[in-house]
């Protein structure tokens, strides 16, 4: 249980990071935001390419988690740029 929870971490940690990246400019968030939006992805992106039959080519598991990971990324931004206007 412990290294299936190191692992998200880590992994959450490079796909939240590398979807930061792809996204063009600027985000203002933190690293825990970073890499709770990579864990999402991470999760979200590996159940949704196993439904659509991807477990068995790695690189569109991959692609898959990235794609979401952008967009949690940019989703993460837009909430908290949003509080931290108000």
């Amino acid at each position: 249980m412990l290294t299936l929870l190191i692992g998200a971490v880590i992994g959450g940690a490079i796909v939240g990071g590398l979807g930061r990246l792809i996204l063009p400019g600027r985000q203002d968030i933190g690293w825990f935001a970073t890499i709770a939006a990579g864990i999402v992805a991470s999760g979200v992106g590996t159940g949704i390419a196993y439904l659509l039959g991807f477990h068995e080519r790695t690189w569109l598991v991959i692609v898959v988690q990235l794609v979401l990971a952008v967009l949690c990324v940019a989703a993460v931004t837009s909430m908290l740029g949003k509080k931290s206007r108000s």
